[in-house]
């Protein structure tokens, strides 16, 4: 991997500015200088961004059809009506489900959840599913994180006598569906102050309206937070405002006092006794609450998280744990089959986009398949697969690139889509493949940025290794969690050398532990390079290089500082 560097040094008023913003709030000017580039320049954002209150969550009722919602579900458990709570097979979907059935189950006994099968129902809402819910007597269906275009779903719901609210976050069309509220703070009306909400965190607004006009103390919600810290993780959403509030506390929850469904998947994780990050929910937490939907039914993964028996949830998570191995094995086999596709197709270098269909791999792990090659070869990329001649797939894209708007350029040759910035599920007739590989890739390679195409590290500063100490570790924990607009800081330190005792590590000799030293102090800087070991003849030979880093805490050393090193150049390039 050849990464770009990419720092822009700021300007002496700004170093100015960071700094007599750090001295304010008794940091050191580092963690000024990271605020800033964040968008934080006084003293009392500073202190809100470092301490985020529950207490300063917006009021709910501010987003568009919240009193419509509250007024539609206070009527239905008067009327003793069956309610079902409806929702996606992925992560965000089913931490959704879970949350708001736990919730409202605990006042209300006449409920149901009801999540679809991905082969045999699709994305979404299906006819299936409604059909299903008119047998049962269901009177109101709440969707989350999906249902914002499933306007013919709907109104066939309507004719069966079943009313909808939906919950959800993806972009909307220009006509909304016929449900009683639409909760969704990307509406064009919106007059939401935060649009960046996943779909649990929009369950998690309604569930506080309801709690707020019904008398229910706040203190009730609070234990249900740790599935909005999941969901903001899995969901890749931004880290900031809103999100950060709920994601902090969820973190906290997560790790103070997990549901008995989530406490069996740490405990499966072999995370139990460890504090748990946003990175232990985006690679270990969240791959196995998405692998039921993938591999079997997405209705396990709400059993397990609704459960309140310990046994039975880890009997269940053990069940969610082979699914993810069997996920793992299929997603690698794709990864190969779409690697040795586009390695084939000669003029694949050329293109700013990738578009790959094979009728034969598996609807469940195209959108993983999709991730993967966008992180190996940086581009915006579709993967599709085929069932009862309709391809369907899923679109991810690079850092910066507004994919949603050019899978909505060849809306004309889908028969759906939706989704958002940066992932988008779609399905088409066979016959319209090339077409669309055509149109896509020709409206991507005219909107996008060529550094947007690049393998590229954002360094926030520049330090010498006297600047790193315990207490910056510190200071730079307090900017977590980490995720989109507010990512882990990169460093970047110039001439430093092997201290002479730096080696290659790791099962397969893959890894490189590092002894460092720097040009301007003394200090010899403990470091880790994952996947590096080819530099390491390089290191051993006496010249100076250039490192791009993240400051860790050695977990097997507690309280020492050590280097996370993304990059290594010789000093002269």
């Amino acid at each position: 991997m050849h990464f770009k560097w990419n720092y822009e040094q700021p300007t002496p008023e700004q170093q100015q500015a960071a700094k007599e913003l750090a001295e304010k709030i008794g940091m050191s000017p580092v963690i000024g200088q990271l605020l800033f580039r964040r968008g934080i320049k006084t003293e009392s954002a500073a202190k809100r961004f470092f301490r985020p209150m529950l207490n300063e969550l917006i009021d709910p009722f501010l987003m568009n059809d919240m009193d419509v919602a509250v007024d539609r579900l206070n009527d239905a458990m008067g009327r003793k009506e069956r309610i079902m709570v409806y929702g996606d097979y992925d992560v965000d979907g089913c931490t959704a489900v879970a949350l708001v059935y736990k919730f409202l189950q605990q006042f209300y006994s006449n409920i149901e959840y009801y999540i679809p099968n991905r082969y045999e129902e699709g994305y979404g809402i299906s006819k299936k599913g409604l059909d299903y819910a008119a047998q049962q007597g269901v009177k109101l269906i709440i969707v989350l994180d999906c249902g914002i275009k499933a306007i013919e779903e709907i109104a066939y719901a309507k004719s069966l006598g079943i009313d909808f609210i939906i919950c959800d976050h993806h972009v909307p069309d220009d006509v909304l569906p016929c449900a009683v509220a639409i909760l969704n703070p990307k509406r064009v009306d919106s007059t939401y102050p935060f649009k960046h909400l996943c779909g649990c965190g929009v369950g998690f607004k309604f569930m506080q309206a309801f709690a707020k006009n019904n008398g229910i103390p706040f203190s009730q919600l609070i234990p249900l937070l740790d599935f909005c810290a999941v969901s903001i993780a899995a969901d890749i959403v931004p880290v900031m405002g809103e999100n950060r509030i709920l994601a902090l506390h969820g973190l906290k929850q997560l790790n103070q006092n997990p549901s008995v469904g989530l406490k069996a998947i740490i405990e499966i994780c072999g995370l139990t006794g460890r504090e748990i990050t946003m990175s232990d929910i985006i690679f270990k937490i969240g791959p196995r609450i998405n692998a039921s939907g993938r591999v079997q039914n997405g209705t396990e993964t709400v059993d397990l998280l609704v459960e309140k028996d310990i046994q039975k949830a880890l009997t269940e998570a053990t069940h969610i744990n082979e699914y993810n191995e069997q996920r793992k094995d299929i997603d690698k086999q794709m990864t190969e089959e779409a690697n040795q596709i586009v390695e084939r197709l000669e003029s694949q270098e050329h293109q700013s986009a990738i578009v790959l269909y094979d009728e034969g791999w598996k609807k469940g792990v195209v959108g993983i398949v999709a991730s993967r090659l966008t992180e190996i070869y940086f581009r915006p990329t579709v993967v599709l697969s085929c069932q009862d001649g309709i391809a369907s797939g899923s679109a991810r894209s690079v850092a910066g690139y507004d994919i949603y708007d050019a899978i909505k350029s060849c809306r004309d040759l889908l028969e759906n889509f939706g989704g958002h910035t940066y992932a988008v599920g779609l399905s088409l007739r066979v016959e319209n493949i090339p077409e669309f590989r055509r149109r896509f890739q020709e409206y991507v390679s005219t909107h996008i940025h060529p550094e947007q195409t690049e393998a590229l590290l954002e360094i926030e500063s520049t330090l010498d290794f006297k600047d790193i100490s315990k207490r910056l570790q510190n200071d730079l924990k307090k900017l977590a969690p980490h995720g989109p607009d507010n990512p882990k800081p990169l460093f970047c330190t110039r001439n430093v050398y092997d201290y002479g005792t730096s080696k290659v590590v790791g099962r397969q000799q893959e890894h490189i532990k590092l002894e460092l030293v720097d040009s301007q102090s003394s200090n010899v800087m403990n470091g880790i390079a994952f996947g590096q070991s080819a530099a390491a003849r390089y290191i051993k030979s006496k010249c100076s290089f250039d490192i791009v880093y993240s400051i860790e805490e050695n977990i097997y050393k507690r309280g020492e500082v050590q280097l996370q090193i993304e990059d290594i150049k010789p000093s002269d390039q």
